[in-house]
């Protein structure tokens, strides 16, 4: 199967689902848990998730004969890696708040936290 350029893919949806998603999906998921068990600050996740992109075109490149250099699919790989890395981020707060400070906060939900009343 030769190129099939889309909006979210450049070569085809499994590799796509496969480097973006899963392989640097999951750095990008224990980047963000790390960055919330360390307190950093959201720009230094950012900064980390900005270079993790960069890595992740290399292995479209390497592996699938992807472009290396494209501005389109960098910035989609980074969308992609910023969400999840968030997700994640968030995911970890929560069970922080819940957990560290359980005389102030209660776990509401997958992402949030809420004041005891």
């Amino acid at each position: 199967m030769e190129n099939e350029n889309a909006l979210l893919w450049e070569v085809t949806f499994w590799e796509f689902l496969f480097v973006t998603v899963m392989l640097a999906g999951s750095a990008a998921y224990l980047t963000g848990r790390a960055i919330a068990r360390a307190w950093q600050p959201n720009l230094q996740l950012a900064f980390y998730i900005v270079l993790l992109a960069g890595a992740t075109r290399f292995i479209h490149f390497a592996l699938f004969g992807g472009t290396l250099l494209t501005v389109h699919y960098y910035i989609v790989d980074l969308i992609v890696l910023l969400g999840i890395a968030f997700i994640g981020k968030r995911i970890a707060r929560a069970r922080q708040m819940s957990t560290q400070y359980s005389f102030s906060y209660t776990r509401s939900g997958l992402l949030g936290w809420r004041a005891r009343s």
